[in-house]
């Protein structure tokens, strides 16, 4: 029988489940599955659907996206430190919930300001143009990032109005 390459995400879970100190059956009822799906799932025997890995990371209060990554359903190349950087946010146990999806937040226009989107690439050398969304008005970013001469980046500075 071919292996279903999902061991790393069934001790992902695990590692997740006994961090939020939750039982795997407390796991399985808060995210409507079974608790033997869910110990075939941390076993390695069972690959779930995308819908069962968005339960289960809503139940542990995790990112999805990561879940998907290590199941094999995203590419793991594609946005890893995308992935890796909401993970690390929304794993911190120091913030609280609303201080996480802030974060978040910031992350994401940070990441569009620098032309980087949902399933974007990184722009060439030499794209020293304007972002997407950037009309050129000072008002619509808290904070700018300027560019040298050579197009490198010099670093944010805040603008005021």
């Amino acid at each position: 029988m071919a292996s279903l390459n999902v061991g790393n995400l069934g001790e992902y879970l695990r590692e997740q489940r006994r961090n939020a100190q939750l039982s795997l059956r407390q796991l399985a009822d808060a995210a409507g599955v079974s608790n033997p799906y869910l110990s075939q799932i941390e076993r390695g025997l069972r690959k779930p659907s995308a819908e069962v890995l968005q339960q289960v990371a809503r139940a542990l209060r995790i990112s999805a996206e990561t879940l998907y990554v290590r199941a094999g359903i995203l590419d793991a190349e594609r946005d890893r430190d995308e992935v890796e950087a909401r993970a690390v946010i929304l794993a911190d146990p120091t913030l609280n919930e609303r201080q996480k999806q802030v974060l978040l937040q910031i992350y994401e226009s940070f990441r569009k300001e620098n032309g980087f989107g949902a399933g974007e690439t990184a722009p060439q050398d030499g794209d020293a143009g304007a972002g997407p969304g950037d009309t050129g008005d000072p008002s619509d970013t808290a904070v700018r990032h300027t560019r040298t001469p050579g197009g490198s980046a010099a670093g944010p500075r805040r603008t005021t109005g």
